[in-house]
């Protein structure tokens, strides 16, 4: 896809992105006030982030497997709609447990929006190319990450909206990302008849992490950490969790690919995202409470206090993005992050109800430079080592585990919180005299309505609060350390310039005979573009020798053949010989480019590559048994060539030629010899736009067309730039004036250029299109000549003292008029 049609389909996704992220957002600076009025307890204010994290959690892998299997375009709408209809339901509960549940419905489109985005975005662009891509996906997270906090605590403070429009304002966002998308992105989508879903697995996932997750938020209040209770949910937890790697293990789609999972990148990427999650969600929901509850801001006022992290994701996200493109190296920027990661919390370990605002803001600016750093990069890092067929469940399976972590982070920082509290309100109680009402809860004390509570209560409430996050912050510490162990022994990774690893085979060819079907284009191709690229009979050729979907013992070797550019060339033939010169593979590209050569053994063979308007290639080619990547460059057949020329047929040295593709970008460039000479190579046949200029030359652009492979000759004709020169005079004495104001007008009566005499009175205007001119000068009467430049240098000499009409002069390249 071109830059264009990458950021058309870019602008629906991104307001996709910023709905889910603001859903999120906008309530976690709301939550208190909606607790507040609901009557809700500190465990349901967790456990009103919890349900949404929870279902999106859980329906994340199946969202990415089912965007491997069907249209992602429709996947995406769907998953919309589903959000709406959440999101409308969240507005109108009556209490908390009701709001809970609406919330658990709600993450169900929430988890496939934030999903869906990644598996999309994979498909269209390559990694390589993906780095600057999620600078704006990380703009648009501290958009909805910053205005989010911001419009809830505005909807909250205005009486005339009350909370409930927290959940309705993202309703119209998402109606227009629908109809959006619908007009911007397409997607090439491949069917598979024998597509099964893991619904088995999912359930067991989501089960096990419920109750595990139920256990953290009960644990210590309501019954001893060692008890039947513990006992029963903790077992029953893992017992659940086991039970679906044993399915996923024998399933023939499972949600969360092992073979994925148990590979070294994608297990460190995951288990870096587990504290990159607890990161992103833990900050934005307990820093907003830390500024209502424990500092007494106002919902408004605690939405601006987080501008500070959020300004970090945004900086460092767009900085990062475009380095890791630049470079195609993604580890060093990870690790950064990680360590940077561990100083924000380390720093916010130590705040308390009274810590100075500045150093609260640099502890969360460094919190999210970290989480702007790693968070999109990690799951770059597993898309770039799966092919195209399993992006959406590797993508997807990174996204549930990040997920996963940020909903236990949520669940266990939320538990601890509550646990702190519940044993300092009532001894700071007893230290101020106030009595403790039985249970240490009673009272409204166990509820965040501040409001009710008499003023002395209310103050010690808020000292607690503002304490306690200290210690969430230093757990969360804790944790983002693994995640830089994670981080620090990734392997050295170097980002792809190829959407796919490979081309992708049609897996139903090996259970039927008879021949392979044609090799469709990946979801990332667009046939538009492409098509200039491809062999005139590429189809054919595609058709009549397809790539074998045999399984081989023995070596493999798999790549895709680009042109000049990077775009995919189809139907190229490939001819592997051994060092006797026996052809031992013989294969032809797919449409995206993609190839697999099967291999008898391991050893050293020539590769020979050829296609239609392009140069043929032979390289030497060692590969050991198993899996051997390697892109091939093919350079175009077409050569443009010519002459850099003046009017009168002399040579032109040094002029820049620069040939232009009919989307305006640059295909080649050259600069021209002594005898004017210049040589563009590695060129496509059709239609371009040439251009030179030289020093002190007018820009020549012609149209040509190229029509074939070989040479094509055209030559460029330059014109000069016209120069006017002369010297000011007094008309009594003859002597030259200096200092005298000079000014040339054009036809038109613009100024086209002033000067001020010498010493000598001489004055000088270069580099002027030939035409009809008028100079005037000052300091004396003023006079005024008509100048005609037509060529490369015109000398014209005024005088000044006696006023006079202005005299027309004609200038040619040959002629010296003075006067």
């Amino acid at each position: 896809m071109s830059h264009r049609q990458v950021m058309e389909a870019l602008s629906g996704l991104l307001l996709v992105l910023f709905v889910a992220m603001i859903s999120a957002t906008v309530v976690s600076n709301a939550l208190p006030q909606i607790i507040q009025a609901l009557k809700g307890t500190q465990s349901q204010y967790t456990w009103v982030v919890t349900a949404s994290l929870l279902t999106a959690t859980a329906a994340t892998p199946i969202w990415g497997k089912l965007a491997d299997l069907f249209s992602k375009k429709v996947l995406v709408q769907v998953a919309i709609v589903i959000f709406v209809i959440g999101s409308m339901i969240c507005g109108i509960a009556q209490n908390t447990p009701q709001l809970i549940a609406a919330r658990a419905f709600q993450g169900l489109g929430m988890g496939g929006l934030q999903a869906l985005v990644q598996v999309v975005i994979a498909a269209m662009i390559p990694p390589r190319e993906r780095g600057r891509y999620n600078g704006y996906l990380g703009g648009v997270m501290a958009l909805a990450t910053v205005g989010g906090p911001l419009l809830g605590g505005v909807i909250v403070d205005t009486s005339w909206l009350g909370w409930r429009w927290c959940f309705y304002v993202c309703v119209p966002f998402a109606v227009v990302a629908f109809f959006l998308l619908q007009k911007t992105l397409h997607l090439h989508t491949v069917r598979r008849a024998e597509a099964q879903i893991d619904y088995l697995g999912a359930t067991l996932i989501a089960a096990g992490v419920s109750v595990i997750l139920i256990w953290v938020t009960f644990v210590h209040n309501s019954f001893a950490w060692l008890s039947w209770q513990t006992a029963a949910m903790v077992g029953g937890g893992v017992v659940l969790l086991a039970l679906a790697i044993l399915v996923e293990a024998r399933v023939k789609e499972p949600i969360v690919p092992l073979r994925i999972v148990v590979q070294r990148t994608p297990a460190l990427a995951i288990l870096a995202s587990v504290a990159v999650g607890m990161a992103m969600f833990g900050g934005s929901v307990f820093l907003g409470q830390y500024f209502q509850i424990g500092r007494g801001y106002s919902p408004t006022k605690a939405g601006l206090m987080t501008i500070p992290l959020m300004a970090g994701v945004l900086i460092s996200s767009t900085i990062a993005g475009q380095l890791i493109t630049r470079s195609g190296k993604i580890k060093p920027y990870i690790v950064t992050g990680t360590v940077v990661l561990m100083g924000g919390f380390a720093a916010l370990a130590s705040i308390d109800h009274a810590t100075k605002l500045v150093y609260v803001g640099a502890a969360m600016a460094l919190v999210g430079i970290g989480v702007g750093m790693t968070m999109q990069n990690l799951v770059l890092a597993v898309q770039n080592t799966v092919a195209l067929r399993d992006i959406g469940s590797a993508s997807g399976t990174v996204t549930f585990f990040r997920s996963l972590g940020g909903t236990i982070g949520v669940s266990v920082l939320g538990a601890v919180l509550a646990d702190r509290i519940t044993a300092d309100i009532p001894r700071r109680m007893a230290e101020a005299g106030i009595p403790v009402p039985a249970g240490g809860s009673s009272g409204g004390i166990g509820t965040l309505d501040l409001k009710d509570m008499p003023a002395p209560i209310a103050a010690i409430v808020r000292a607690a609060y503002g304490d306690a996050t200290a210690h969430i912050f230093l757990i969360s510490a804790i944790i983002a350390i693994v995640g830089f162990l994670a981080a620090l022994v990734l392997p050295r990774i170097t980002l792809r310039t190829s959407v796919d690893l490979a081309a992708p085979k049609d897996e139903a060819a090996e259970d039927e005979p008879g021949p392979v079907a044609e090799p469709q284009p990946t979801a990332g191709d667009h046939r538009a573009d492409d098509e200039p690229y491809q062999g005139a009979h590429a189809a054919d050729r595609i058709q009549a020798e397809p790539v074998s979907a045999a399984p081989v013992s023995g070596a493999v070797v798999i790549g895709r053949v680009e042109g000049p550019d990077r775009r995919p060339v189809a139907g190229a033939l490939l001819t592997v010989t051994d060092y006797p010169g026996h052809q031992v593979a013989r294969e032809v590209s797919a449409a995206d480019g993609g190839f697999r050569l099967n291999l008898p053994s391991g050893g050293s063979y020539l590769l020979i590559c050829a296609a239609e308007q392009h140069q043929p290639m032979a390289t030497m080619l060692s590969v050991g048994l198993g899996e051997t990547y390697r892109d091939i460059a093919l350079a175009g057949a077409c050569v443009v060539e010519g002459r850099v020329s003046g009017v009168g047929g002399e040579p032109v040295h040094g002029a820049t030629v620069t040939l232009t593709d009919a989307r305006g970008e640059v295909v080649g460039a050259a600069v021209s010899g002594p005898d004017g000479g210049y040589v563009l190579a590695d060129l496509y046949p059709g239609e371009y736009t040439l251009t030179a200029t030289a020093e002190n030359t007018l820009p020549v652009a012609q149209a040509v067309v190229v029509d074939g492979a070989g040479s094509h000759r055209f030559d460029v004709v330059v014109r000069s730039n016209a120069t006017v020169a002369g010297t000011v005079r007094s008309a009594r004495s003859g002597q030259p004036v200096a200092d005298a104001s000079v000014m040339l007008l054009d036809a038109f009566g613009n100024v086209a250029g002033t000067a001020v005499t010498a010493e000598d009175g001489r004055y000088e205007f270069v580099g002027l299109v030939p035409g009809a001119y008028t100079l005037t000068a000052s300091g004396y009467a003023p006079v005024a000549a008509r100048v005609d430049l037509a060529g490369e240098h015109t000398d014209r000499d005024i005088v000044l003292g006696e006023p006079g009409p202005a005299t027309p002069v004609t200038v040619s390249p040959s002629d010296q008029v003075e006067s």
